[in-house]
């Protein structure tokens, strides 16, 4: 996509992507299948939605071993913060 920001708005468009980075944003790490584990879908549709957080350069990956390990990049993580700053001011500023 020649648009990045639109990628990743469209990540986060999301709710269940929204919710995987919640998720790795208080872990700090998790496999596919311990997203599976703590989240509501399945785990072709957690697989689904790292890659398309990963398209976005949301989140990346790290094999150890057996496993690969997901978790927020930089920008994830500043999404992330920006996100929580939004939910806040509209929690607040609500009437």
């Amino acid at each position: 996509m020649s648009d990045p920001l639109g990628q990743v708005f469209g990540a986060l468009a999301d709710p269940s992507r929204r919710q995987v980075i919640g998720y790795l944003s208080a872990r700090g790490t998790a496999t596919a299948t311990e997203l599976t584990g703590e989240l509501p879908m399945t785990r072709q549709a957690v697989a689904k939605h790292l890659a398309t957080l990963a398209d976005a350069g949301l989140v990346e990956s790290e094999r150890q071993g057996r496993e690969t390990r997901f978790r927020l990049t930089e920008a994830g993580a500043e999404w992330d913060d920006r996100l929580d700053a939004l939910r806040s001011h509209l929690t607040r500023h609500r009437r």
